[in-house]
């Protein structure tokens, strides 16, 4: 008999937007709770809910975890209650 392997478990985040970003892509909607392992998830869930974003987000945004910045890593795990904010970014010019 073959062992099975054992399912990673979903969690819930709470994903953040800015205002301004929130009245241009959500609706204004700011908050919502999804479930995801990574931010790859994260991306994945808020583009099922608001399609199209998905890719703004990985092309505009930068990411904080529970108030820390991190470098674009979409492998990055996300912890049972985590906030994720989605940063617009800053252009120079």
């Amino acid at each position: 008999m073959q062992a099975e392997a054992a399912a990673t478990p979903v969690k819930a985040v709470k994903v953040t937007f800015t205002a301004g970003f929130s009245r241009r892509y959500t609706d204004s909607i700011r908050e919502f709770e999804i479930q995801a392992k990574n931010i790859r998830g994260v991306i994945r869930a808020m583009n099922d809910l608001f399609p199209g974003l998905g890719e703004t987000l990985e092309e505009e945004t930068s990411i904080a975890i529970d108030g820390v910045i991190h470098e674009v890593d979409y492998t990055q795990p996300v912890k049972p209650g985590s906030e994720v904010f989605f940063i617009p970014r800053i252009e120079g010019g």
